[in-house]
């Protein structure tokens, strides 16, 4: 079965056919088993992104299927990432805080921008981008990422609150505090999850330990009552410090809420002054620094409340059971009357002031995902923010383009082993439309998974229907298995991004970087550090990174390797200084490696005086150009400059072995002529025979006939 190759291009999974039933037979089976890591996966990283957990399933629904369709490679697993998933939650952080609604739809939002940006470099064929990210800065930025996703879990793994602000050491730090209110059952869930999980790791890895270590643990959680929770009212809590912040923490959200009315009307009256259009410029200033000056004070307010919050879930509390008629009463650690019996649990507020009522909600024992909501996701528009467009701009496309990296990596390493075609521009395109398609469904941004991806393959995954297959389980799932799912401890989850981030933690890979260049490896440390430093912004560690690589470059190009030639005893021109060998007084042979363009071009005019001035006896100056690239305006200015001012100085100027491409440059802007011909030569040889040839012509004296004498069996030997 053949189709239209314009129909192909369009859609490129035209390409699967035809397709056998063996074909079939081998992508269910390999579609089947990634969704068993897959399900538990989503979950996991929808937490790490700061949503809740069933976010995950959205985002492992339609995206995995459109970026199989769409995509080049057909083994490639697309999904929830742990890289992606952090950025997202960083970028998003200081904007809503996580799991709220407002947090919801900026994640939504960021899938549609990084959708948008991949699919327009992809349609575009602008994939070339991606390649300002050098590979030592991604590694850089993966270590450090592993390592901030891994300590961001702790928390979770042994049952305390941790806090979110501009530092997520200081976020570490207060965890490390509270290492003495570990929750043991809680330690003792994610513990036996990550001893499943490397155990069948080591011993049968065929097998789903993922699927397994959950499957066990929500059953164990079921049968023992792992979760415990209760509400109450603020009078119900009588230690008197936590009373006081909920206190201040209900006043102050009603100061945001009157922020937020207030805000809202000076907007509305501004867009009918701009409607009008005739109202003056006075009124237009005024309203809009009143909406600043709001702004400011909103965010004041959100920040105290931030901090109040992290405070009242750090309180540890014991319960005293009801009774007579009076309800449950809640004490600090430590401070329970004498006389009064509490029920043996530590209890914590995990939700501040809620409901008509003004409850709180607390926890006394391990917190699970709880209820998912059954059925598909709503398929609508994102929620569209000009003033959220300005704050994602940045981290759109920093997901973008490490996404992709992460994708294309992927995917050819796949290809290195079945020998198929990877199209960049095509895999761009597969990811964007994943993205654009997942923000209409409610999910965050996706990327290509190197575990999915190695399970998909060595599942035997024959074309990318082993994805649709994927996607297709994960709908049963979201149909059907949610209740299922009720049970399972966060505690898990936490252990599932911390052993699928530990692989991703590659040291060896910066001090490769180090030994290859020394600038690379610099760009490497720089990054890792300045992620490290930055957390939670994320962004700003790989855009340092990225930028300190392109300055570096730029500085290797400005200042390449300029050696003097001499004639070594095999007959071949080499660097006089690396093997000292003694210079001609007839004509000084200089090799420039780089290209000549604007960036260098008084570097090289330097280095050709400075070799001029070392061998004022010379006649003849010859630039061998076997290492020239590229020639610029700039470069063919000096050039000629340069020409023309040995000229005056009686010095003639001699090219070599000049690319096809300078010679045009040279040719085009008259260079060429004015040079001469007979002072361009294809070989450095013949350059210097022939200045020798003159110099002798001309009765010149020279003490080193050196760079003239070599065996014939040399004669034609390149430069080295």
């Amino acid at each position: 079965m053949s189709f239209p190759p314009l129909l192909q291009r369009f859609l490129p999974f035209l390409n699967w056919f035809p397709y056998s039933g063996a074909t079939l037979r081998a992508d269910f089976i390999a579609g089947l088993t990634v969704a068993l890591v897959l399900v538990p996966q989503s979950m996991a990283y929808a937490q790490l992104a700061g949503l809740p957990a069933y976010y995950g399933l959205y985002a492992a629904f339609l995206p995995v299927m459109v970026a199989a369709l769409w995509g080049s490679s057909r083994q490639l697993g697309t999904g929830p990432v742990a890289v992606a998933s952090l950025l997202t939650a960083s970028s998003l952080a200081p904007l809503a805080a996580p799991g709220s609604e407002a947090f919801v739809a900026l994640a939504i939002m960021l899938a549609l921008l990084v959708g948008i940006f991949q699919l327009a470099l992809g349609v575009f064929k602008l994939g070339v981008v991606v390649n300002f990210l050098s590979h030592p800065v991604i590694v850089g930025f993966t270590n450090a990422a592993a390592i901030i996703i891994g300590l961001s879990q702790v928390n979770k793994l042994i049952g305390v609150p941790m806090g979110r602000s501009e530092s997520f050491v200081s976020d570490i730090w207060g965890v490390v505090q509270l290492v003495g209110d570990t929750h043991l059952p809680t330690l003792a869930m994610g513990a036996t999850a990550i001893a499943i999980m490397w155990a069948i790791r080591k011993k049968a890895p065929r097998l789903p330990g993922v699927l397994i270590a959950v499957a066990l643990t929500t059953v164990v959680s079921w049968q023992i009552g792992f979760e415990r929770n209760a509400s109450a009212t603020i009078e119900q809590i009588a230690e008197p410090e936590a009373q006081t912040l909920l206190g201040e923490f209900v006043r102050t959200e009603a100061r945001i809420r009157e922020i937020n009315d207030q805000l809202a009307a000076a907007n509305a009256e501004l867009k009918k002054l701009q409607k009008a259009g005739s109202e003056s410029a006075h009124d237009v200033a005024r309203l809009r620094y009143e909406i600043e000056l709001l702004k400011l004070q909103l965010k004041d307010r959100e920040d105290e409340n931030r901090r109040r919050s992290r405070a009242i879930r750090a309180t540890v509390l014991e319960q005293v059971p009801a009774s007579d008629g009076k309800p449950a009463t809640y004490f600090a650690q430590g401070k329970v009357p004498a006389g009064l019996q509490t029920e043996g649990h530590r209890w914590r507020i995990t939700r501040t002031v809620h409901g008509a009522a003004g409850e709180i909600t607390l926890t006394g024992g391990g917190q699970v995902v709880g209820r998912i909501p059954e059925g598909l996701p709503s398929v609508s528009l994102p929620k569209f923010s000009w003033e959220a467009l300005a704050s994602l701009l940045s981290a759109a496309v920093v997901i973008s383009l490490v996404g992709f990296m992460e994708a294309i990596s992927i995917a050819k390493a796949i290809a290195a082993k079945t020998r198929q075609k990877i199209d960049p521009n095509q895999e761009l395109i597969g990811q964007g439309l994943a993205n654009l398609v997942g923000s209409l469904t409610q999910s965050f941004p996706v990327s290509g998974s190197f575990s999915r991806s190695a399970v998909n393959i060595n599942a035997g995954a024959k074309t990318g229907m082993s994805s649709v297959i994927t996607g297709a389980f994960v709908l049963l799932t979201l149909l059907f298995l949610t209740p299922l799912l009720y049970h399972l401890p966060q505690a898990v989850l936490a252990a599932v991004i911390i052993m699928a981030v530990i692989g991703l933690i590659n040291f060896g890979a910066i001090k490769h970087a180090w030994q290859a260049n020394k600038h690379d490896g610099i760009a490497s440390v720089v990054t890792f550090v300045a992620t490290l430093a930055a957390a939670p912004h994320l962004d700003k560690g790989i855009m340092l990174g990225a930028g300190l690589a392109i300055l570096l470059y730029l500085y290797r190009t400005m200042t390449p390797r300029v050696a003097i030639l001499g004639r070594y005893h095999d007959g071949t021109l080499r660097d006089v200084k690396v093997n000292q060998l003694p210079e001609s007084r007839v004509v000084v042979a200089v090799r420039f490696d780089g290209r000549l363009y604007f960036a260098n071009v008084s570097y090289f005019e330097d280095a050709l005086l400075e070799a001029v001035a070392s061998n004022p006896q010379v006649a003849y100056l010859l630039v061998v150009g076997d290492g020239i690239n590229e020639l610029d305006a700039s470069g063919e200015e000096v050039v000629r400059h340069l020409v023309e001012r040995l000229r005056a100085s009686g010095i003639t100027v001699l090219f070599s072995g000049l690319k096809k491409q300078v010679i045009d440059v040279m040719h085009a802007t008259g260079l060429f002529d004015y040079v001469g011909q007979p002072n361009i030569f294809p070989t450095a040889d013949l350059a210097i025979e022939a200045a020798y040839a003159a110099a002798s012509a001309a009765g010149r004296e020279h003490a080193s006939t050196l760079l003239i004498n070599r065996p014939a069996a040399a004669a034609s030997a390149p430069a080295p």
